[in-house]
């Protein structure tokens, strides 16, 4: 947006230089047509509307971004379920419909342990597999350098075992549960291409149950898997 806004402003210098030339032409020449004038300088504000348009188009941006995955004990229908605290990423692709708005895609990753209790007694673990597919309206504003934005959406959670040591329930089935996204954040501008964004992003999805046999491990609950995050985006 500055390179435009810096084109723009040269455009408007030569635009001036043009109108002072063109009065010194007609001042030396007495043939000069003063309808030729307004031609130029009509010239010149249509050319500047059209700059002023250009610096306002559509912008895209991708980022990446390390998160941090966590979420609340859960209980319910005589079961409680426990998630280990993990290190992910999220991928996300931006694209801008105004200066204040835009839409966003999203994939998210995080490997976790997802322990179970069954009228108190201990079903083991889940080794998973956590896969975040979403959508999201972002509205953004700008203060100099930093740019404060809110986001809310829906999406798919992916839930997949892996039956390795560490599951106990090796009959344990992946879930694919429907949620809704919402978060906040902030992004700092390092340079015209490049940001750091940091943002609080939160899923709001029915806990797994992974399948088993007699709905062993369903709760009936929803959980908030919360996933603060910081990274780098890039803007083209």
């Amino acid at each position: 947006m500055k390179g435009q806004s810096i084109r723009t402003s040269v455009i408007l210098l030569e635009c001036v230089v043009f109108r002072g030339g063109a009065g010194t032409l007609r001042t030396n020449s007495k043939g000069f047509e003063p309808r030729m004038k307004k031609t130029i300088l009509l010239l010149c504000a249509l050319v500047l509307t059209v700059a002023a348009g250009h610096a306002q188009e559509s912008r895209q941006d991708v980022s990446i971004s390390g998160s941090a995955d966590f979420a609340p004990q859960v209980n319910g229908n005589s079961v409680q379920k426990n998630t280990s605290m993990t290190l992910g990423f999220v991928a996300s692709y931006r694209y801008m419909l105004t200066p204040r708005s835009a839409l966003e895609l999203n994939y998210g990753y995080a490997q976790n342990r997802q322990y179970y209790e069954v009228f108190g007694v201990s079903q083991g673990g889940i080794h998973t597999l956590q896969h975040e597919i979403s959508g999201a309206y972002v509205y953004s504003r700008n203060y100099g350098n930093y740019n404060p934005f809110v986001e809310v959406g829906v999406g798919a959670m992916i839930f997949h075992p892996l039956l390795d040591e560490g599951t106990f329930q090796l009959d344990a089935k992946q879930n694919t549960n429907i949620g809704a996204l919402f978060g906040g954040g902030l992004a700092y501008e390092i340079s015209p291409s490049f940001d750091i964004r940091a943002e609080y992003r939160a899923f709001l999805v029915k806990t797994p149950d992974f399948g088993l046999p007699g709905d062993v491990f369903k709760t009936n609950r929803y959980e908030i898997i919360s996933s603060p995050s910081i990274g780098i985006a890039y803007h083209f």
